[in-house]
């Protein structure tokens, strides 16, 4: 049984008298002590889906499981429980802690509010997660203000790991910090991944990163999903135009291994009320008629989904190939 299973999850924002399609028809499971990665634009849906998820936005429409368990409407006793077990960490360390709470302060406030522990053992459980994540003890009564990136999102990741979440959304936690700071703290989320079993959802534009860290990856177009598979399959066989051209932009550290960027051209098709089919028409170079009509995900080889029309008639050119 999948720990988080999403099923046709949409989220919309009403814009006057219209609708803004942030999420829209999302769908996955995610085992235990595994990582999905959600990549995309910005502005693709990747953080409403987290947030979504998390109920800190509430859905439209669709369904969220989690243990087998029906979440999509949680009364506020599940929901105080839900949020014990599935945690956040945001992606500008700075601007998620108060400034006026110190470091022990900050990291313990979970603790306060669940109301389980005495002082005593608040303070040693504090202590406990500070050396967990790699925090000395020497800035324990320091402030946001006196640390560097890394360290503050060090915090993040002990705040999140207070009340011993199964399921943690990654909202870009390594975007805000230096090359070198990000290889610590994805190599810690690893640690941690593989000491507590716990889930990830990794959400990020960088696709170098997320390959690293995940067992599967989504790819999402403008609250749509269009691609999904498992890390290795989706940079060794991308079939979406959309996934195509974003792994062309990744940058190649051999200086004499050239690579062929794919440059999308076109207008970026509004999120408000979309028209049925595919959003990346405008900027496909293979977009046709048979474009505008609905997509939906197709298993196009084993667990590799795709949502594109000329990528569902390559594999039945495959299939009559094989006959």
């Amino acid at each position: 049984m999948a720990l988080l299973e999403v099923k046709d999850l949409k989220k919309y924002f009403k814009v006057g008298s219209r609708f803004l399609h942030a999420v829209d028809g999302v769908s996955f499971k995610l085992e235990e002590g595994k990582t999905l990665g959600v990549v995309g634009e910005s502005g693709c849906g990747k953080s409403t889906l987290g947030r979504t998820i998390l109920h800190l936005l509430e859905p439209t429409s669709g369904q969220i499981f989690f243990e087998g368990k029906d979440i999509t409407k949680p009364d506020k006793p599940t929901l105080k429980k839900l949020h014990e077990d599935m945690q956040f960490i945001f992606q500008d360390p700075y601007a998620s802690l108060d400034p006026r709470r110190s470091v022990s302060e900050s990291i313990s406030e979970p603790l306060r509010l669940q109301g389980k522990m005495s002082k005593s053992e608040i303070l040693e459980e504090t202590r406990r997660l500070m050396d967990t994540v790699g925090l000395a003890s020497r800035f324990e009564n320091s402030y946001p203000h006196e640390l560097d990136g890394g360290r503050r999102q060090r915090i993040g990741i002990a705040r999140a790991l207070a009340l011993k979440p199964k399921f943690i959304v990654c909202d870009e936690p390594v975007s805000a910090l230096d090359v070198s700071i990000q290889a610590h703290i994805i190599n810690l989320l690893l640690d941690l991944q593989e000491q507590q079993k716990l889930a990830y959802m990794f959400v990020t534009h960088d696709l170098s990163v997320v390959k690293y860290i995940s067992n599967d990856i989504l790819v999402m177009y403008l609250g749509t999903m269009v691609e999904k598979a498992s890390a290795d399959e989706l940079f060794a066989n991308p079939m979406h135009p959309y996934t195509q051209a974003l792994l062309s932009a990744i940058p190649e550290p051999d200086i004499h291994v050239k690579t062929k960027r794919i440059i999308m051209q076109g207008e970026i098709t509004s999120p408000i009320d979309p028209k049925p089919g595919c959003r990346f028409m405008a900027r496909c170079q293979y977009a046709s008629e048979e474009c505008a009509q609905p997509q939906t995900l197709e298993e196009v080889s084993p667990d590799h989904f795709v949502a594109c029309c000329k990528c569902r008639a390559l594999k039945e050119k495959k299939a009559e190939t094989v006959e």
